[in-house]
């Protein structure tokens, strides 16, 4: 074994890691990045997503025993020696199968060999060579990007005398590793940053990982909530000046866009339409998106990451791992988001499953825009004979099917067609900024003088008696309100408390929490 072939260890994950769209800002996979770009490439089943996950100290690709998990590109950021790169995992590539999700994954992974600056191509040392591996090196080296074979599932001195064997592809930079374990790992990253030059950054260009800290509203929360509420009514203290803006709306550095709903009602032609790419596969194959595809546009000045999630369907319609696993990421992406696009399939009208995943991002405290698709699909592209649609009667019959949705703002559109995107992006930004205004004290106090409480349709049992009333976080906003007694607040109560908040202050687009807190007693949800 050459002495140049020293094995180093990767530090193992450890836990459950989702990246917080919110928190942890990845560059952008928009060519316009000064960081270079590392393209994993293979052929299906030899451990591309699990390096991806391993250099990325994320979970973000899928990973499992199936073949071809892997479809859309899939991009994140790892360091390296006092470096950053953007890494790039693609799907499974088998350049001359003609099928259709194989095909598409072939032209996404041609994607991201044209954009990359450097390739690594993954195999597995404990299978054979075979001639897809010979036609993926010759599509590799046609160009002029440094190429790194990674051997991977090395474990132990033997298997790395095995992978010598792959030299025969005609790669000379060939490197043993274990995505799994972490092992070999350290030398392919010291080769591809000597291979790699490190580009001259624009001025004002970030190089940077921005990585933004928790947010006020959060602490501020928990200074009103356990630190014995608000002075009176518009005063503030300094450090509750300081904990939290009370004027004005909650800045952030960009707002993330959940695209959610059933399988095969059109989210990547959605995500598509709405950022001017092909950055989704779309097929008419439902459950075709597994990993959460994401894409960030700018529009007015503002940053806007929408993310392409796996259709969610119930547990008992899910058998493959892969399967399983893309609705779980897909609720834990969609809990990361600011705002959810439920997207509805107007051909099929609200069903069932439409009301529990626009319960999933009502509980979950995210602001929520109901689309419905393929509306030209029963309009003026009806092909049934029957008579075009009625917008109103649709609208009625939903919110009738989503009546806690009845904050959300509906627009109806053709992504197919790429009508109505403008309207969902200003939407997006009317929407996000509503779920982060902020409204003082003092404000919320003399509206609570102006409410006639004794219209709400409560039992006298369950009345309570407001003193004060403030707002403690925004993202959603929520209410603490300091009452003479701890209960729960009836749901007719809070119902019309929450319809009187939105009368005054709009907060369109947004689920409002309430917590109540009573003279002399602990915080209650």
């Amino acid at each position: 074994m050459k002495e140049a072939r020293r094995w180093r260890s990767w530090p193992r994950l450890r836990g459950e890691f989702l990246p917080n769209y919110r928190r942890s800002v990845i560059p952008a996979p928009s060519g316009t990045d000064v960081l270079p770009l590392v393209a994993i490439v293979g052929r299906p089943n030899v451990g591309k997503s699990t390096l991806f996950n391993r250099l990325t100290k994320t979970r973000r690709s899928i990973v499992g025993d199936e073949p071809g998990i892997t479809r859309d590109r899939i991009y994140g950021a790892y360091d390296w020696a006092g470096r950053q790169f953007r890494l790039v995992d693609t799907g499974g590539i088998v350049p001359d199968d003609p099928a259709l999700i194989p095909t598409e994954i072939y032209n996404q992974a041609k994607v991201a060999l044209e954009e990359a600056d450097a390739l690594v191509l993954v195999v597995d040392a404990r299978t054979e060579l075979a001639s897809p591996d010979y036609d993926l090196v010759r599509l590799l080296v046609r160009g002029t990007k440094p190429v790194f074979l990674a051997v991977n599932k090395v474990e132990g001195d033997a298997m790395a005398a095995e992978a010598e064997n792959f030299r025969q592809l005609g790669i000379r930079e060939v490197y043993p590793v274990s995505a799994e374990h972490g092992l070999g790992i350290g030398d392919l990253l010291d080769a591809i940053s000597e291979a790699v030059p490190e580009p001259e950054r624009a001025a004002g260009a970030a190089s940077e990982i921005e990585t933004i800290p928790e947010s006020e509203e959060e602490l501020a929360e928990e200074s009103e909530i356990f630190e014995g509420g608000p002075l009176e009514p518009g005063a503030e203290d300094e450090p509750h000046r300081k904990l939290h803006r009370t004027h004005g709306e909650f800045e952030q550095h960009e707002t993330s866009i959940a695209i959610i709903g059933r399988p095969n009602v059109g989210k990547s032609t959605l995500l598509n339409a709405l950022t001017g790419t092909s950055r989704a596969i779309v097929s008419p194959i439902a459950g075709t998106t597994r990993d959460a595809v994401d894409e960030v546009v700018e529009f007015e000045g503002q940053q806007l990451r929408f993310v392409d999630t796996a259709g969610i369907r119930r547990k008992g319609k899910t058998h493959l791992m892969a399967e399983k696993m893309s609705v779980v990421m897909a609720r834990r992406h969609l809990e990361a988001a600011d705002v959810a696009l439920l997207v509805i399939d107007a051909t099929e009208g609200v069903t069932a499953s439409d009301a529990t995943i626009g319960g999933y991002a009502h509980e979950s405290g995210r602001s929520v825009i109901i689309i419905v698709n393929k509306w030209d699909a029963v309009t003026t592209a009806r092909t049934d004979g029957k008579p075009p649609a009625d917008r109103e009667i649709f609208e009625r019959q939903l919110r009738n099917v989503l009546k806690y949705l009845s904050y959300a703002p509906v627009i109806f559109l053709s992504a197919l067609e790429g009508t109505g995107m403008q309207r969902v992006q200003h939407e997006i930004i009317a929407v996000a900024a509503e779920r982060r205004k902020r409204v003082t004290t003092g404000q919320m106090n003399r509206f609570l003088d102006k409410i006639d409480f004794q219209r709400a349709p409560v039992p006298m049992a369950k009345r309570i008696r407001i003193f004060y009333m403030t707002q403690a976080a925004v993202a959603p906003p929520t209410f603490v309100l300091f009452t003479d007694r701890d209960i729960k607040l009836h749901f007719a109560f809070e119902r019309f408390l929450e319809n009187q908040i939105r009368d005054a202050f709009g907060f369109k687009g947004t689920p409002i929490w309430f917590k109540v807190k009573a003279r002399n007693a602990g915080a209650r949800d």
